[in-house]
């Protein structure tokens, strides 16, 4: 007699959130804190995301983004890897070090925490956090957690009925919730299947992004020099080393990043200059492809969009991660409280709460940094005597660089519980 294969049930949830990146892992940690039952699928191994070689970037964490993670119990594995940044200088110029007293620009922008220590309970201007310790301290909270991680797993497809969502995976199993949350980055699967489609163009820039040991200490100080190939950034880390994002034309960062090590130090000894002392390149090299990508749409039936799923931005003003940080905090938000009221988490009447809350951002930033990318990276006369007069113009009004401290720092408009560090 023939055997019959049994279906396996299909593995129910409150959300299933596809891709267990920064992102995925934070939301599932703030849905979890608030009673919420997530189910996380990572296409690949998570202990992939903290080897050296997966992602060599570091990233700026807004002081109310890091107050999330400390409300979800995750100071322990960051605050020791997390370097307070103290001061940004900003300078405009054909060649990097000018913000050293050797050769001071006449054009330029300093920021310092102590202006707003006050208003802000003695926060830094943010932390510099290399990401491959974020997600080890993410990994740590998942682990310590109930929530359930498939990985490696791969989505086959999303569908969306009147009362909730399945995702079907590629070996067969198959997940039933009331909502599915995409973040799983700028090529989201679960956005095309969606049908939301995207805006957006390329830079033609490329971000080289290395570690570097310094002679000198940074003292917390961030620099980042525009210079017509794009922006220069040295960003402090802890034990006295720097995160380089050395961006330049796409087919400039390739030959960067052929050229054998000692060649890559030759030509980061002349871009760096002096005012650290030496800055000896690590090992690892990356080279990351700029562009702008914003979803047309941050929802869609049973769908959430959040982090690069649904916009993704150039670095120039360092808050990319921070974007979806935001958005993690309202869509949390947005969910629990719903929950608690009895409300269906997956209706088009929820989600649009959270497309409300997190739109006009998202928007107004993608655009900003759009602007200020193609202001700089040029060395058209005009625009540099205009965009030199602005920043010294800031520079000198106090109310205006706090202004832009506190709104970096995310300590402006209507902010979520976990922005502010309280608890879901």
């Amino acid at each position: 007699m023939a055997q019959s294969s049994a279906v396996p049930a299909p593995l129910t949830c409150d959300v299933i959130v596809i891709g267990g990146g920064m992102a995925g892992a934070t939301l599932a940690l703030a849905l979890r804190s608030g009673g919420l039952r997530p189910i996380v699928v990572e296409r690949a191994p998570m202990s992939d995301q903290w080897d050296e070689t997966f992602d060599g970037r570091a990233s700026a964490i807004a002081f109310s983004a890091f107050r999330q993670w400390r409300a979800l119990g995750l100071a322990p594995h960051l605050e020791p890897h997390a370097q307070r940044i103290e001061q940004i200088l900003v300078t405009d110029g054909r060649s990097p070090g000018a913000s050293a007293p050797r050769a001071p620009s006449p054009f330029g922008l300093r920021f310092d925490s102590g202006e707003i220590a006050e208003r802000v309970e003695g926060e830094p201007l943010g932390y510099m956090l290399e990401n491959r310790r974020i997600r080890l301290a993410l990994a740590e909270g998942l682990k310590a957690s109930d929530i359930q991680v498939l990985a490696p797993a791969t989505l086959a497809r999303v569908e969306v009925e009147a009362g909730g969502a399945s995702a079907m995976l590629a070996d067969g199993r198959t997940l039933s919730a009331p909502l599915v949350v995409a973040a799983d980055g700028r090529g989201s699967q679960v956005r095309k299947m969606a049908s939301i489609g995207v805006v957006g163009w390329p830079y033609k820039q490329s971000g080289v992004v290395a570690t570097v040991d310094l002679e000198r200490p940074h003292d917390g100080v961030a620099h980042e020099h525009f210079l017509p190939s794009g922006p220069f950034a040295i960003l402090p880390l802890t034990g006295n080393r720097a995160s380089l994002v050395w961006t330049e034309q796409t087919d400039q960062a390739k030959a960067l990043m052929a050229v054998r090590p000692e060649a890559f130090q030759a030509y980061l000894d002349r871009r760096f200059g002096e005012f650290l002392g030496k800055a000896t390149a690590q090992a690892n090299r990356f080279n990351y492809p700029l562009s702008l990508e914003l979803a047309e749409r941050m929802t869609a039936p049973r769908i959430a969009l959040l982090g690069d799923a649904a916009h993704g931005v150039h670095p120039i003003a360092g808050q990319g991660l921070n974007l979806g940080l935001k958005d993690i905090a309202a869509l949390a938000q947005v969910l629990v409280d719903a929950r608690r009221l009895g409300e269906d988490i997956g209706s088009t009447l929820v989600l649009e709460r959270y497309a409300r809350w997190r739109r006009f951002d998202n928007v107004m930033l993608a655009a900003a940094t759009d602007g200020f990318t193609r202001l700089f990276s040029n060395d058209n006369p005009l625009l540099r005597l205009a965009r030199g007069a602005g920043m010294s113009a800031v520079n000198a009004l106090g109310p205006a660089r706090r202004f832009f401290m506190e709104e970096a720092g995310g300590a402006t408009g209507e902010l979520p519980r976990l922005l502010r560090g309280e608890a879901l």
